[in-house]
């Protein structure tokens, strides 16, 4: 990863990290004040989140530091064990919070103050939305693993923040109608409703990472397109010599790409291979990945 690159990595995450204890400290603070249960467990998630943006901070500061004796292969193994670690902890978090929602859904629903928690919904919305905003921005100039599993945090905090402002609005509605009753209900469900969706985002989270961490063959579009260039490097060089692909994987930001030469001559010249290798590097070095490249002479 380019010095740049992981400048503007720190950066996010710090920044993920600085509006993440905001939100921590708000939705606490509110919550214990009103005594709303919802608020606090907005709350309690904006903490993990941050002490999970910390975590990707971390491992983001450490894999740049040199540690050939304890990682000989390098340390991007360490970002998909980090992706792993956070998308199994959002897992439990909406695991409880289906736990809590059915509780509440058969135990007499769960009432509080709407127009101060619709309140604090709407800002936590717009703040959420605005993280969420900015890093996905900021994803799509430099590839980062860390950052894009840091938008998804974000995402998953906007809507569940959506689902609980909503909540909270459709309770103070249905207590102008004949259903003031059943207000009491409108919470938990749109909770349980939106954890359907919570739950899909960070089980693509934990597949992919569980993918890398078994050096697994990664997704068909960026196999096809070192398959492309590879093809194209083949008919650029010697017609006595064949490239090709042996295997192609992706290990945090790394693309390791191994390929085999096959030539009919039983000697073959250095300076063709360097070239070879030259040619590949240029075409492969085009996608956002660090480059791993390994060339195999086979008979």
């Amino acid at each position: 990863m380019c010095a740049q690159t992981n400048q503007n990595e720190k950066q996010v995450l710090s920044f993920s990290a600085f509006l993440a204890l905001g939100f921590a400290v708000g939705g606490l603070t509110l919550g214990w004040f009103v005594g709303s249960l919802v608020i606090m467990f907005d709350g309690v998630y904006s903490l993990v989140s941050l002490l999970l943006t910390l975590l990707s901070l971390a491992a983001s500061r450490y894999i740049q530091k040199p540690s050939k004796s304890h990682f000989p292969l390098g340390k991007a193994i360490l970002e998909p064990v980090v992706i792993a670690i956070k998308a199994i902890t959002i897992l439990m978090i909406v695991g409880y919070s289906v736990h809590s929602a059915a509780l509440a859904m058969f135990s007499g629903g769960r009432e509080v103050d709407a127009s101060i928690a619709t309140a604090f919904g709407v800002v936590n919305v717009l703040g959420c939305g605005y993280a969420w905003w900015y890093i996905a921005n900021k994803s799509k100039h430099f590839s980062s693993g860390l950052i894009k599993a840091e938008s998804k945090q974000w995402q998953m905090d906007t809507l569940l923040s959506v689902a609980v402002t909503l909540g909270f609005v459709v309770a103070w509605l249905m207590t102008f109608t004949a259903l003031s009753g059943y207000s009491v209900y409108a919470d938990p469900m749109m909770m349980l409703l939106m954890s359907f969706y919570f739950i899909k985002v960070p089980f693509d989270m934990l597949k992919d990472a569980v993918k890398e961490l078994l050096t697994m063959t990664p997704n068909h579009e960026l196999c096809e397109t070192v398959d492309r260039d590879i093809v194209a490097v083949d008919k650029e060089i010697d017609q006595d010599m064949d490239i090709e692909l042996a295997a192609v994987t992706k290990v945090g930001n790394e693309l390791r790409v191994s390929v085999d030469i096959h030539t009919s001559r039983e000697q073959i010249n250095t300076c063709e291979i360097e070239k070879t290798r030259n040619a590949l590097t240029k075409r492969l070095s085009k996608l956002p990945l660090d480059l791993q490249l390994t060339m195999n002479l086979a008979s």
